[in-house]
């Protein structure tokens, strides 16, 4: 095969989508012709490759949904689970391989380091370092406070002087696209995967929204499967046909949202990079450089002990250091907390952006936190489980008086299970118990600080960010109508504690009846069953 050749079939690949899925599940089948496995692994194929394979997994996983809905022979069906499981790995190798992909080639531009002692005072003293900084680019004639670079949005900072004026040139789909909402955006993306693509996306000034909001679009085309799997469910074996080919179409379109996700994450990478670029090369790197330095000066004159300390200690640390020949990349932080040790470090950022990690005191009660209980609170735990497949999902709770609960919904993600499963419990208990106060535990920190959120602004849109469905924001709203009774607290999972434990088998069972992996009759025996080994009788599902 000629480079020629070679180079037509890689542009050939990189092109035609059908051709490169074609391709790769041809490999990985071990039934592709020499050439074209040259081609596949030229380096430019590395990201089109992930992007084929993420739309092929979905189609794999909704061919075996269908043949379990369906009731296919045995061996059809281990033929269909074995083949996705194969594309899975296949998915998980060239993201792998991805990113090493990217790593090499990002090993090869020179990066500048700043000086060992600029590094370890901005670390150990953010705020002093910050305000000498400020002082500097004042100093510069740069606008009152822009930027807070160069120390924080540095890329972005240098990113949006070198395009200035290109926002005036914007397309007009660009510029809609770029001052929608974010619900707006979200309906682009279905458009764009359901009927024709949209070539707007990958403009540098919305790839960024693209990429934000490319779950959120994907997410419902996991609803759109878990309705289709429902009405599925609801029909006997002889009638499904019809119903089984919808469930085709939201898979069909949920493989194509999942491609189109997977390239909005390759195209901000891009963007990304070359914004990191900008500022490691050319007269940015160089305003950077001098505009630390200045700080430096300034930091020192503002701060002489921590300075002095700062110089005695690099000094001591580069006579030993394996890495000082490249500048010590790695070492500031740790010599920047023993620094801390000596000096009382101000309170701020460090030069990251990071904000410091409080510690839990060793051997503190992990129940701490739930003494101080109302004494005739109504207690309860909620769980969730979530499928792969769809946006399905099963709930359940045990509470302190005796009853459990469980139940289904579609919930774009394991946080929005939790809130659906806090919700129901909550509003099943108050239903049961007038005026009594409940708390409801939950060993999701994502879905109690949503739920707390509403009920502390009385606002159920407060929550909204982690509830993408209809179903959760109905739940929601219902419940901030008794917000005065309701506490929700975090509890640690999966560590031995009973109704926890009660919670999450009940949500797992409710997750399978819903999903048809388990009959109604014998999900009352594994109910009953459930009952009799996690409470001993002690417990009652509640009407």
């Amino acid at each position: 095969m000629t480079i020629t050749q070679h180079t037509e079939l890689v542009r050939r690949f990189a092109d035609d989508f059908t051709a490169l899925q074609e391709a790769v599940l041809a490999r990985m089948n071990g039934i592709c012709a020499p050439e074209t496995v040259a081609a596949l692994e030229h380096a430019s194929l590395a990201g089109p490759i992930t992007v084929v394979l993420a739309h092929a997994d979905v189609l794999a996983r909704g061919a075996v949904r269908r043949a379990e809905l369906s009731v296919q022979p045995p061996e059809r069906l281990r033929r269909l689970r074995a083949h996705a499981r194969k594309v899975r790995r296949a998915r998980s190798q060239a993201e792998a391989l991805c990113k090493e992909e990217r790593a090499r080639r990002l090993a090869g531009r020179s990066r500048p380091v700043d000086m060992l002692e600029l590094r370890v005072a901005r670390t150990a003293s953010p705020a002093a370092f910050a305000e000498a900084l400020r002082q500097v680019l004042r100093d510069q004639g740069l606008p009152d406070g822009t930027p807070q670079a160069p120390e924080s949005d540095l890329a972005q900072w240098a990113w949006d002087r070198t395009t200035a004026g290109a926002g005036d040139d914007l397309p007009a789909p660009v510029r809609e696209l770029r001052d929608c909402d974010d619900d707006a955006f979200v309906r682009a993306l279905l458009r764009d995967a359901r009927e024709e693509e949209n070539p707007y996306l990958s403009h540098d000034a919305v790839v960024e929204g693209w990429s934000r909001h490319a779950r959120a679009a994907l997410a419902w085309g996991r609803y759109a499967i878990g309705q289709a799997e429902r009405d599925v469910l609801t029909l006997t074996l002889s009638v499904r046909r019809s119903r089984l080919d919808v469930l085709d179409d939201a898979y069909q379109d949920t493989a194509v949202l999942a491609a189109r996700a997977r390239e909005a994450q390759l195209r901000v990478t891009d963007l990304h990079d070359r914004m990191q670029a900008c500022v490691t090369t050319g007269p940015f790197a160089e305003l950077v450089a001098r505009c630390r330095t200045a700080a430096l000066a300034r930091f020192a004159d503002a701060e002489p002990e921590l300075w002095h300390s700062v110089r005695e200690l690099t000094v001591r640390h580069r006579a030993h250091c394996p890495e000082r020949a490249d500048g010590c990349p790695r070492c500031h932080r740790a010599l920047a907390a023993a620094l801390a040790d000596a000096h009382p470090a101000d309170t701020g950022e460090d030069g990251d952006g990071e904000h410091s990690t409080a510690t839990v005191p060793v051997g503190e009660d992990r129940y701490a936190m739930l003494a101080d209980l109302p004494a005739i609170a109504v207690v309860a735990v909620a769980d969730a489980a979530v499928g792969d497949e769809s946006a399905l999902c099963g709930y359940g709770w045990a509470a302190e008086d005796g009853t459990v609960g469980y139940g289904d919904s579609l919930a774009s993600s394991s946080g929005e299970a939790e809130v659906i499963g806090i919700c129901a419990a909550a509003l099943g208990l108050l239903e049961q118990h007038e005026d009594v106060p409940v708390v409801l535990l939950c060993d999701s920190t994502q879905a109690v600080d949503a739920v707390n959120a509403a009920l502390l602004s009385a606002d159920p849109a407060a929550a909204y960010r982690t509830l993408l469905f209809p179903e959760s924001r109905k739940l929601m709203d219902r419940l901030v109508r008794h917000r005065d009774r309701v506490q929700v607290r975090w509890l640690k999972g999966h560590i031995g504690h009973d109704l926890n434990e009660i919670a999450d088998a009940f949500a797992g069972l409710a997750l399978r009846r819903v999903s048809g992996r388990i009959q109604f009759s014998a999900a009352r025996r594994e109910e009953s069953r459930l009952l009799r080994s996690l409470g001993s009788g002690a417990f009652s599902v509640a009407a």
